[in-house]
């Protein structure tokens, strides 16, 4: 099996050179761009593709503003700040997930309070999330969601939607609301994803799109926050060093952050944005090949979730043991096509493994079968 996947993936790619899990592709206007900028010399955090980027990302999202930061990791935490997290908070999120999830709670001085994820979607549990919250938490007489023992308050809720997959809203949005949690989604990989024909993001107070280099679509390195029209305004002042505008003078109202988007990479992401429909069809195309091949095999590919259609950024596949996902990713990865195991849990962290948590059987059987395999967009 593991030399047929092997010569299916070359199949693919045309090549019999080394494959990668995740590589850009540069096949529309990118130079064009990048070199109007230098040529402008508006080549920082002043320009016009930075307005642009963000008008078409949000027409793109059907998202009433979008506002353009320097990485996912900066979006996740002005999201966090314009949640109202703060010191010692907890915040509710999934213990599989990239570490950038968890920092950016940090950054808050805010703690992660881990959840199980739905092995359907990967993404956060609303049943495991219920589950704990009657069990653990309580409303206070102000109307914050607090913890029975200690009464910590526990803000937000970040759900992830892993690898393209949305997780659940329906159901997340209703405990959200229940229990009065702000609902902020990680949608760093899902752009071009939807839940019930709404694109991922727009669900929750604030979502967060990512375009670093691995990405479906880059900017080199960037994010974007998705929100209305006044929560959008409030994170454009706070990722521009809290500026008051003036044609000369320097004014700040209040401590902000210098998470501005250069015009060279909004430039770069203005390309991008142009093929990303070719993008999203081309990897849906793979995907839907990955399935066929596996069909009937004892490794089980990750599919979108009912009522969902996804980006497939990352196709991934669920092996019978650990042991036979060690052997396919020794095998693979021998014969120069790239493939990777999931993340390691937070909780096997040491920064994070004195978190409060809820049980994690999903997380903990995923971790150990889960190989994620090359996922480019198709040559032309």
């Amino acid at each position: 099996m593991f030399e047929r996947l092997v010569d299916f993936v070359r199949e693919q790619y045309r090549t019999r050179d080394f494959i990668p899990l995740h590589a850009p592709v540069f096949r529309g206007r990118e130079r064009e761009f990048v070199l109007d900028t230098i040529d402008s010399t508006f080549v920082s955090s002043v320009g016009a593709y930075v307005d642009r980027f963000e008008l078409e990302t949000a027409a793109f999202c059907s998202s009433p503003r979008a506002v353009a930061v320097m990485n996912g990791t900066a979006a996740l935490h002005i999201a966090l700040v314009l949640a109202g997290v703060e010191r010692d908070d907890l915040v509710v999120t999934q213990s599989l997930t990239f570490v950038a999830t968890c920092n950016a709670i940090a950054y808050c001085s805010a703690e992660p309070l881990f959840i199980d994820v739905d092995r359907r979607t990967l993404g956060l549990s609303p049943a495991s999330l219920a589950a704990w919250l009657e069990e653990h938490a309580l409303i206070d007489d102000a109307g914050d969601c607090r913890t029975r023992e200690g009464h910590r308050r526990i803000r937000a809720c970040v759900p992830m939607h892993t690898f393209g997959h949305p997780a659940d809203l329906d159901a997340l949005v209703a405990v959200c609301e229940r229990w009065h949690l702000v609902l902020v989604e990680d949608a760093a990989e899902s752009l071009g994803s939807y839940y019930k024909g709404r694109h991922t993001g727009t669900f929750g107070q604030i979502g967060v799109l990512s375009f670093n280099g691995n990405k479906i679509m880059t900017t080199g390195g960037g994010g974007m926050l998705l929100a209305d029209e006044t929560t959008g305004k409030r994170a454009k002042h706070l990722t521009t060093t809290a500026k008051i505008p003036h044609p000369y003078e320097f004014f700040h109202d209040e401590v902000g952050y210098n998470y501005r988007m250069p015009n060279l990479n909004a430039a770069l992401g203005c390309a991008q944005l142009e093929q990303l429909p070719a993008f999203l069809e081309s990897k849906r195309a793979l995907a839907a090949r990955y399935i066929d091949f596996f069909a009937g095999s004892d490794l089980q590919p990750i599919v979108q979730p009912e009522h969902c259609r996804s980006n497939y950024w990352l196709n991934g596949v669920v092996c019978e043991s650990a042991e036979q996902r060690d052997a396919l990713l020794k095998a693979t990865n021998e014969a120069g096509v790239m493939t990777r195991p999931i993340w390691a849990l937070m909780t096997r962290l040491p920064l994070y493994a004195n978190a409060r948590r809820g049980p994690l059987d999903n997380a903990q059987w995923l971790e150990a079968r889960v190989v994620n395999l090359p996922s480019s967009a198709l040559p032309a």
